[in-house]
């Protein structure tokens, strides 16, 4: 444990930083996953659009926050826009 009051406080919140971006990554992850098994089971036109529409959701709101870079998140919404076209 640190001695400096300033290091402690940093411990509280870079713990609390790390809990959220555990939860924004995993939510993220599981979204692309649900967006890749709707495109892949050829789901219905109004069922596959909203899925990748959550899919994009989940990328820019994992942007913003600062979990992933920002072309990173390009990236992923090209690929599954290149599946989801084809």
């Amino acid at each position: 444990m640190p001695n400096i009051k300033s290091q402690k406080k940093r411990v509280l919140t870079s713990e609390k930083e790390r809990v959220r971006n555990k939860a924004v990554k995993s939510n993220l992850r599981t979204t692309l996953k649900k967006a890749e098994a709707a495109i892949a089971s050829d789901a219905k036109d109004k069922e596959k659009k909203a899925i990748v529409d959550d899919a994009y959701s989940a990328i820019d709101v994992a942007k913003r926050k600062g979990v992933v870079h920002k072309n990173t998140a390009s990236r992923k919404k090209a690929s599954i826009a290149k599946k989801a076209n084809s």
